[in-house]
């Protein structure tokens, strides 16, 4: 291919959303380069994930034919742990053993592959181990392709996609977006742990495709702003933690390795990767700013999707469908221009922002809008002294010892009033205010 080609779209990046934007664009005929850094897409992902199917689903409706899914989740845990337990939310339903199930885990590094040969399979050019060092401007500074580290004069292109990952590097190069701020992102440790498939159905009751996820928060992040996880694959555990990487720039007492290394030896976790290799580990980066941290999305010649737009919801923990919608609808934002012969101008593409408004995407950023900063200014007692005092509340309620119903309502209260007073109305209102 002659680096002098042009394409009516360049598309940065082969996860999720390069993947989306890409496919949904070559499916409608535009003639497309997708740029991976990778040996192949999916080559950096060793991690596993959650994959939410609507999303897929949107665009390649038969995707459960061939899609390397691992299990289907029928069983969803929420734990707030102190040090030596945890009191949470367990939901279980045999309606999620539907035809078409609504959530799975995945294997990063197996299906954003698959995926990618969809785009490749539609129709679009994709360049691996190319790596995109600066963007291509004419004389009014106005994007019109992209310089990699290939020998050449570029790639050109009416628009290009930024499908880069929240690290951003080629926008912050470009002037595009500002550097990160240690407050909006959290760096997350990650590890797949094999045991047997009959060991995993034994030891999380169930069978078949069936798979669970827990999400965990309290002391295992030592009163940094974090979470902790644990899905079941079809022949290995994910599990991880991540922290703001702020918080963990300010306290500086432990790494996060050192934190799961802590969340695996914790006695609700310690028997569940009981006997279990581990093989792969990563490290990553999280967008978690929330709306507020959402950079400029579209430029004259540029527009944004995923990770390097920031779109992650935190609260529930989800990135992949944001990712593949976001992607998809700047796609869908380009087609529509192509097909009408528009340019694609900051003006127009401002037409994507309208079609993410209009989504669950950008609903779900404005609700939760507030609560990154509640989190900064309460992190600690959010994430230490409550779980501390649920754990501590329930062990008393379920504690058989002689004393009567009473006594142990008066000393769930006293001990929730010693530990933060008046502080927990005030805590009560700031949560329920960010979370409208």
């Amino acid at each position: 291919m002659s680096n002098t080609t042009r394409f009516d779209a360049i598309v940065v990046g082969a996860g999720p959303s390069g993947n989306a934007a890409a496919y949904t664009m070559a499916r409608a005929g535009l003639n497309v380069l997708q740029i991976e850094r990778g040996e192949y897409a999916g080559s950096k992902n060793v991690q596993g994930a959650i994959l939410y199917a609507d999303a897929l689903e949107q665009m390649i409706p038969d995707f459960r034919e061939e899609a390397p899914l691992e299990r289907h989740i029928v069983e969803q845990r929420i734990w707030m742990m102190d040090d030596k337990g945890h009191t949470g939310m367990h939901h279980r339903s045999d309606d999620y053993n539907e035809e078409r199930p609504n959530r799975y885990t995945i294997i990063r590094a197996q299906f954003d592959k698959w995926f990618n040969r969809q785009v490749r399979d539609a129709g679009a050019t994709v360049l691996y181990e190319t790596t995109v060092t600066d963007l291509l401007r004419d004389a009014q500074g106005r994007v019109i392709g992209v310089q990699t580290d290939r020998e050449g004069d570029g790639y050109y292109a009416d628009v290009v996609v930024l499908a880069e990952g929240v690290n951003a590097l080629v926008g912050q190069r470009s002037g595009l977006r500002p550097e990160l701020r240690a407050e909006d992102v959290a760096l997350a440790v990650k590890e797949m742990h094999f045991l047997p498939q009959e060991t995993i159905e034994s030891r999380f009751n169930i069978t078949g495709g069936e798979g669970v996820v827990i999400e965990a928060m309290g002391t295992i992040t030592e009163g940094m702003v974090g979470t902790a996880f644990l899905y079941t694959n079809r022949e290995s555990i994910s599990i991880g933690i991540g922290c703001l990487v702020s918080d963990l720039s300010r306290v500086g007492k432990c790494s996060p390795y050192q934190l799961l290394d802590r969340f695996k030896a914790h006695p609700s976790i310690r028997s569940l990767l009981e006997g279990s290799e581990m093989k792969e580990y990563a490290a990553h980066l999280i967008p978690e700013g929330g709306y507020r941290a959402i950079p400029e999305l579209a430029g004259d010649g540029w527009i944004a999707v995923g990770d390097a737009g920031h779109f992650v919801n935190a609260v529930h923990r989800e990135g992949s469908n944001l990712a593949m919608t976001t992607g998809r609808l700047a796609a869908e934002t380009i087609i529509d221009l192509h097909r009408q012969g528009q340019r694609c101008t900051r003006q127009a593409l401002g037409a994507y922002r309208k079609r993410l408004e209009n989504s669950f995407v950008m609903k779900d950023m404005k609700k939760y809008k507030d609560v990154p900063r509640m989190l900064e200014k309460q992190g600690s007692t959010i994430m230490d002294l409550y779980p501390r005092l649920m754990n501590g509340a329930a062990q008393t309620w379920f504690r058989v010892d002689g004393r009567d119903k009473k006594a142990k309502e008066n000393a769930i209260v006293k001990a929730a009033w010693h530990a933060r007073g008046l502080g927990l109305l005030g805590d009560a209102v700031k949560l329920a205010r960010a979370w409208r």
